[in-house]
C-alpha cells in the first residue's frame, strides 16, 4: 500500500486533492497537518519570477530520504512531499508538505521537521529575476539553523 508521495514537477498542484489524499488513509489518522510554501515577492517588491532548477531523479530520491528520517522519529501514516521547480512567479505554490498522524503533535513535528530538511538537503537552485536582472539564491543561514535543531534534539 502507498503511504508516501514524493513529487517534483513543472505543473501547479492542488492543496485540496492532496489533503484530500492524505485523509483517504486507513482511518487511524487523528490529525492532518499540511503546509503550503507559496512564492514571496522580494522586500523591495520587485520580483519579477523565481526559477527553480533541480537534478532530475536525485532530487526525488533526496526528497524521499528526508521522509524515511521523518518515518524513523514520528508513527506516521500518509506523507506528500510536492516541490514545483521552473519559472514561477509571486504568489505561485512552490512547495507541499502533508502527513496524517495518530496525534497532531507528532505531526507537526515532522512537518517541520520535513520542511527545515527540504530547505537544507534538497538539490533545488533558486534564481531570482527582476528588473536588474537575474542572480542565484544562496542558501540562508537561517534555514541550515532550523534543520540543525533537529540534529540537536536527537
Amino acid at each position: 500500500m502507498v503511504h508516501d508521495v514524493v513529487k517534483v514537477h513543472e505543473e501547479d498542484f492542488d492543496p485540496g486533492q492532496l489533503h484530500a489524499w492524505l485523509k483517504a488513509g486507513e482511518g487511524d489518522a487523528g490529525a492532518i497537518i499540511t503546509f503550503t510554501g507559496i512564492v514571496r515577492d522580494l522586500v523591495s517588491g520587485n520580483l519579477e519570477g523565481l526559477y527553480l532548477e533541480h537534478y532530475p531523479g536525485m532530487t526525488e530520491q533526496a526528497l524521499a530520504a528526508i521522509v524515511v528520517q521523518a518515518r524513523r522519529r514520528w508513527s506516521l501514516g500518509r506523507v506528500v512531499v510536492c516541490h514545483r521547480v521552473g519559472w514561477l512567479q509571486p504568489n505561485d505554490n512552490i512547495v507541499f508538505v502533508g502527513v496524517s498522524s495518530a496525534h497532531r503533535a507528532e505531526g507537526f513535528e515532522a512537518a517541520m521537521f520535513l520542511m527545515d530538511y527540504l530547505k537544507r538537503d534538497a538539490p533545488f537552485w533558486k534564481k531570482e529575476r527582476t528588473a536588474d536582472g537575474e542572480q542565484w539564491v544562496k542558501q540562508k543561514c537561517t534555514d541550515l539553523a532550523a534543520a540543525r535543531r533537529w540534529s540537536e534534539s536527537g
